[in-house]
């Protein structure tokens, strides 16, 4: 199929509503793909859906009453629905470093959220969840938000080839924006090279200081069409203040409310190219990531402001991959993954309504704290599996961690992991395919410090910070004071035991420090 650039959301719309119809029409022929997909012996696909600041109970699975995501909801319905699964992290950059190499980012330095014009940081030398299925077999893509760095030093050269990237890391197909869509530059990239780049308009990008004389949020905040809250004060693009700088590059630059509808039109290309054959399909949705901008067909429906908005955004491109999957009959046999890189927060720098219209909707479900925090709502995400030939539908409560996906993956695929390889990912197949109510033992949540999770407790290290996060309004969980709660009774983590406990406490100080110091937790 041909890849277009695409400029507008009408352009994006016609070729995904003329993609539905090339779709419809294979179905009813009969396609190789459709008779390859009968052959549930044969492997199954993967697709990992990564939402983008979602939390637990943003859906209506999981709880949610002020805002239904019907599509999501279908995807529990017809397979197993964790409440026990969590992000590696509770922001992007460590939590999406972490799926891909099955290392928890704290481990290494530079692993925080990062700018958009950081160099790559996932290591060359290691197995990747792409390249692990690569060898297995694997067709491999990667559509959607990156945001772990491109180039090998400095800041990448906008204006030539871009690498090593994502192909580099395993995927043998990228389309995909740098970093955050609140981040300069604003532009898609596929494989190697900005999208529509004009030469005589080259990309100049700083996050130091002012370049060019394009208008900034700063000086110019007439000029918005959303107003920011805090940051966000740099150039502006499609009436937006982003954070950065950025000159030139005209032609390339995206608008938000098409964002989602291009990258869902990628991954619904990559799928129908690949259906004869087993591949891997990683789609980091955007939304539910500020600026919350979603196309003009969602503004206004959720009654819970623009990010509500992008929440019915995010489910309906979760509907159009199903229904490319049923179209296509690759049901079946496609193991899709559905979760997010952290907790949710409401107001993240963009007066978007958020708060003002929250309407007694609890992102976080029962449990405190968000993104950025230690507190069980910044890494306790919504997770659920479904592979209609292989697993039953059903709620689990074992621990799962997306960190586990590489180990528990190749074990699935039969491929052999290095020493050095995915140090902190675990086997956890059976548990994410029902096979058994067992996942991990023990788990490490990263914040602004750590946290270990064994069984029903959790121990909060001590660490210093403020106890409520400046501008997002989002409890932290820092404390100098060890913390020490049973989540099976205090999922809110309201009543601290450390002090009740203390043999509990020192035990799981020391095996926290443990795995810290040991370097793998994967033995």
């Amino acid at each position: 199929m041909m890849k277009n650039n695409y400029k507008t959301t009408g352009m994006t719309l016609l070729v995904s509503a003329l993609l539905s119809l090339v779709l419809t029409a294979c179905q009813g022929n009969g396609t190789a793909g459709e008779t390859a997909a009968a052959d549930t012996s044969a492997k199954p696909n993967i697709i990992l859906l990564y939402a983008d600041d979602l939390g637990y109970g943003d859906i209506s699975c999981n709880g949610a009453t002020k805002i239904h995501t019907p599509n999501i909801d279908r995807l529990a319905a017809e397979g197993l629905r964790f409440t026990n699964g969590h992000a590696a992290a509770a922001t992007c950059t460590p939590s999406r470093y972490a799926i891909l190499t099955g290392e928890y980012a704290w481990r290494k330095k530079g692993t925080g959220i990062l700018p958009g014009d950081a160099s790559l940081i996932i290591p060359l030398d290691r197995a990747t969840l792409p390249s692990m299925l690569k060898k297995a077999g694997y067709a491999t893509a990667a559509v959607g938000k990156w945001h772990l760095g491109l180039g090998s030093q400095g800041e990448p050269d906008w204006n030539s080839e871009i690498r090593p990237g994502p192909n580099e890391t395993g995927f043998d197909y990228a389309f995909f924006f740098p970093a955050t869509a609140d981040r300069v530059p604003t532009v898609f990239i596929e494989n190697h090279k900005v999208v529509a780049l004009d030469s005589a308009d080259p990309i100049t990008v700083s996050y130091k200081e002012k370049v060019g004389d394009e208008p900034t949020a700063r000086e110019h905040p007439e000029l918005l069409k959303m107003k920011y809250s805090h940051g966000h004060d740099g150039t502006i693009v499609n009436g937006i203040g982003r954070i950065g700088f950025m000159q030139g590059g005209q032609r390339a630059r995206w608008a938000d409310e098409e964002v989602e509808d291009v990258f869902t039109v990628k991954a619904q290309e990559f799928i129908e190219d690949h259906r004869t054959k087993p591949f891997f399909l990683y789609l980091a949705f955007t939304d539910i990531h500020v600026p919350r901008m979603p196309d003009t067909r969602f503004k206004g429906k959720s009654g819970l402001g623009y990010r509500g908005d992008a929440i019915l955004q995010l489910d309906w491109a979760v509907g159009r991959i199903m229904k490319t999957l049923d179209q296509l009959g690759l049901a079946k046999n496609t193991i899709v993954l559905f979760t997010s890189d952290n907790g949710p927060v409401l107001d993240d720098g963009y007066q978007d309504g958020a708060v003002e219209m929250a309407n007694g909707h609890k992102p976080a479900g029962e449990m405190s704290g968000g993104k950025y925090s230690i507190l069980e709502g910044g890494t306790r995400v919504p997770f659920i599996v479904r592979w209609p030939a292989a697993i039953k539908p059903g709620v689990s409560d074992a621990l799962v961690s997306q960190v586990d996906l590489l180990a528990s993956f190749a074990a699935f695929t039969g491929q052999s992991l290095n020493s050095a390889d995915a140090p902190d990912s675990y086997n956890v197949m059976d548990a994410l395919t029902g096979k058994s109510k067992q996942g991990r033992s023990t788990l490490v949540e990263q914040g602004n410090g750590l946290a270990l999770v064994e069984g029903n407790w959790k121990y909060i290290a001590p660490h210093k910070g403020p106890k409520i996060a400046k501008n997002v309004n989002i409890a932290l969980g820092n404390d100098m004071q060890p913390q020490l709660y049973d989540l099976k009774s205090d999922l809110a983590e309201k009543n601290n035991q450390a002090a009740a406990q203390p043999d509990r406490v020192k035990e799981m100080a020391a095996k926290l420090e443990k795995i810290r110091s040991d370097g793998r937790s994967r033995k």
